[in-house]
């Protein structure tokens, strides 16, 4: 369905992606509800997992990729005793074996996967072979060699233990793939295991307790929609605030290079001026290079029309 009368929109929102649609479909569903002219996710989740899906409005999509280094976090459900050909519950079943494990033994082994750990793809993903995914190859009967790559589990817990179940909460870097997670655990333990289901709870800064659900959303009225977003710069809260004065934002907000006094360490800076977000630079001693700057910036620096960006730690 096309999306009649669509509308600058910035901000994000923290969505609770339901089972089922994949990420794309839920975007195009939220997009749809807000009208807006412009939208995108940032950490793709697969449709069998539900959870926390930030969705990036207008402006916001600039900063989106700041996200893709955080931090992430799940709570997965792992099966023992059987394998798939997908390592979660889509997949044809491949093996059953027999499980027979004492808790201290799963927690030994939990332990065993802390910290930094290799992990090879898996055939059912969406990394790119000779500028292909994964998964088309795998559709056509071929399996493509794959690296192994260093991921860190920061944290794995045992949250609930029962039989051939398991119950895990993990916090983990960018690029580590859950189901092989799942799939190593049920190796190691010797009986095989695959992923049953799997529900992200935070990402970086933001958590799931905050977010959003499709019914809800539905049942609001537009003002109330967006009153559930957050400013663009939410996007970027470990980054240092620099504040320029009024000719400062203007110069830098039309691409030129600018000399601070600034008792900043040398990297990306968030840029305010008048209180009002306008961009990321780069400092460099005293050097300030525009790197990502709002559309109205300048005109936001000037204290002209433009959304006040401020950041508001409370909604986070």
């Amino acid at each position: 369905m096309m999306i009649r009368n669509k509308r600058p929109l910035d901000g994000v929102l923290l969505f609770d992606k339901p089972l089922n649609p994949s990420s794309n479909t839920a975007l195009q569903k939220v997009r749809r509800l807000f009208h807006a002219e412009k939208a995108g996710h940032t950490g793709t989740l697969d449709p069998l997992a539900t959870g926390l899906l930030p969705i990036c409005f207008g402006e916001a999509t600039r900063f989106s990729g700041a996200l893709l280094d955080a931090d992430k976090t799940y709570r997965a459900l792992v099966k023992l005793g059987q394998t798939t050909a997908t390592g979660d519950a889509e997949g044809e079943v491949t093996g059953s074996f027999p499980v027979a494990l004492e808790e201290a033994r799963v927690r030994g082994v939990l332990r065993g996967f802390t910290g930094e750990i290799r992990q090879v793809p898996p055939m059912h993903s969406a990394l790119k072979h000779l500028g292909k995914p994964l998964y088309e190859y795998i559709r056509k009967g071929e399996t493509i060699e794959r690296e192994g790559r260093s991921v860190t589990i920061h944290e794995l817990v045992l949250e609930r233990f029962a039989g051939d179940e398991l119950e895990i909460a993990v916090r983990c870097s960018k690029g580590t793939y859950i189901r092989t997670l799942a799939e190593d655990i049920g190796q190691a333990l010797g009986c095989g295991a695959h992923l049953l289901g799997l529900r992200r709870t935070a990402i970086g800064f933001f958590r799931l307790e905050n977010a959003r659900g499709l019914p809800e959303l539905e049942a609001m009225n537009m003002a109330e929609r967006e009153a559930c977003l957050l400013p663009p710069d939410c996007l970027l809260q470990d980054l240092p605030v620099l504040e320029l004065d009024e000719a400062q934002a203007t110069r830098i907000a039309q691409g030129q290079r600018l000399a601070v006094d600034a008792a900043l360490p040398d990297g990306k800076v968030r840029l305010y001026g008048k209180g009002r977000f306008i961009g990321v630079a780069d400092l460099a001693g005293r050097r300030l290079a525009p790197d990502r700057m709002l559309s109205g910036a300048a005109k936001s620096a000037a204290g002209g029309n433009g959304t006040n960006l401020k950041l508001s730690s409370e909604t986070l």
